[in-house]
């Protein structure tokens, strides 16, 4: 069994109520729970700013699924919830990242792990460290390190 953290984010059709179904919906997948769920934080847009907030969360999972199969699953749920990829960081119904799995580090056309970005956005590091204070960035270094390097961002706890 590996754990995996994924990042949850949506801002159309009721964002809240997107990532809650959405968190119940990984229990769904197959050789896979939920360890633990972040809080929900309210954020920003990032890139394209002409659009709603954002809620996010961050999910730890034990999954006896590879990467590739885990993005597959996760895939599934987005499509589910109609995500659709008109255009980079455009709004969205629900978008579902593979953040960390295990130690791993992955480079495919497909995946990449650590998700590429994950080091330059609160959104994502802010809930991470609720679950795991203690995560660790393969490549890049402790995760409470990267997050005071996002302290210009704001991301508010949500009640």
């Amino acid at each position: 069994m590996t754990l995996a953290y994924v990042g949850l984010g949506a801002n159309l059709r009721e964002p809240g109520r997107q990532v809650a179904l959405a968190l119940h919906e990984l229990e769904g997948i197959a050789h896979t729970r939920v360890v633990k769920a972040s809080s929900l934080y309210s954020s920003a847009p990032v890139g394209y700013a002409s659009q709603p907030p954002f809620v996010n969360a961050v999910a730890e999972l034990e999954t006896g699924l590879d990467a590739a199969q885990l993005l597959q699953e996760l895939q599934a749920i987005e499509a589910r919830h109609g995500r659709s990829r008109s255009f980079a960081n455009a709004p969205r119904t629900l978008d579902l990242d593979l953040l960390l799995f295990g130690q791993s580090i992955i480079e495919t056309a497909q995946l990449a792990v650590p998700h590429p970005r994950m080091h330059e956005r609160a959104f994502v590091l802010k809930p991470l460290l609720e679950i795991a204070p203690g995560a660790i960035v393969p490549g890049r270094g402790p995760a409470q390190g990267l997050l005071e390097g996002c302290a210009g961002q704001a991301v508010e706890r949500m009640a």
